[in-house]
């Protein structure tokens, strides 16, 4: 079930669903922005064209671009000039959320934090937490 919501784009009042984000009239502006973005990419000599031509040779915001790639609504895999920025560093990745060597520096990171309290266990007091009780031989 929808909630009711303002768009993000006319600030209207819309039901919103789990499929769409924007009202009906931005949705509709939406889909012929697609529209226009696919028909430009489906001509064989424009297959290999990078985000920042598709922007301009369609006149449709680079932030709408980037939301069809990563709907799945273009396929990169036939468009290999075509990427969408890594969310950390902003170089042009495929695929995931970032690219690989920022995987590899968080995992680095991870590792060194992981070291870091390994040492400091080591290094932390042994304390015992035994407790003793004492028993009276008198009754």
């Amino acid at each position: 079930m929808g909630e009711l919501s303002n768009c993000p784009k006319c600030n209207a009042l819309f039901v919103q669903t789990q499929f769409r984000s924007v009202c009906d009239a931005c949705f509709k502006k939406e889909e012929t922005a697609y529209e226009t973005v696919y028909q430009f990419l489906r001509k064989r000599e424009n297959r290999k064209a990078m985000l920042h031509e598709v922007v301009e040779a369609t006149g449709v915001e680079e932030e709408l671009v980037l939301k069809f790639i990563r709907n799945g609504r273009i396929q990169l895999s036939s468009f290999p000039n075509l990427g969408y920025p890594c969310a950390k560093c902003g170089k042009t990745i495929k695929e995931d959320k970032i690219c690989e060597g920022c995987k590899q520096d968080i995992h680095k990171q991870l590792d060194q934090m992981e070291q870091v309290e390994k040492i400091s266990e080591r290094n932390k007091p042994k304390t015992s937490s035994y407790t003793y009780y004492s028993q009276s031989t008198k009754k």
